[in-house]
């Protein structure tokens, strides 16, 4: 599932197709898109926007100081891994 809905109209892959629209959105002669609809549920989406602002200091506070040390360190290891 793609992360965002597209805004946008998707252009052709076909060189003049492609040139045509060009020009259209060039000189202003273009049809007019209509809006993607929006299909979410508000109260799914106000859900997960609270649960995202809270996460990541959440589950800080959660974890002991060394699982929190041995958490770093493994991600510490993943960036440098293989940059010698």
């Amino acid at each position: 599932m793609p992360a965002r809905a597209r805004t946008t109209l998707k252009r052709p892959r076909d060189a003049n197709q492609l040139a045509f629209r060009i020009v259209q959105e060039a000189t202003g002669a273009a049809p007019p898109v209509a809006p993607v609809p929006d299909t979410r549920n508000p109260a799914a989406v106000a859900l997960a926007a609270l649960g995202a602002a809270k996460g990541g200091r959440a589950r800080a506070a959660a974890l002991s100081p060394t699982k929190r040390r041995t958490i770093a360190k493994a991600a510490a290891a993943a960036r440098w891994k293989g940059k010698r």
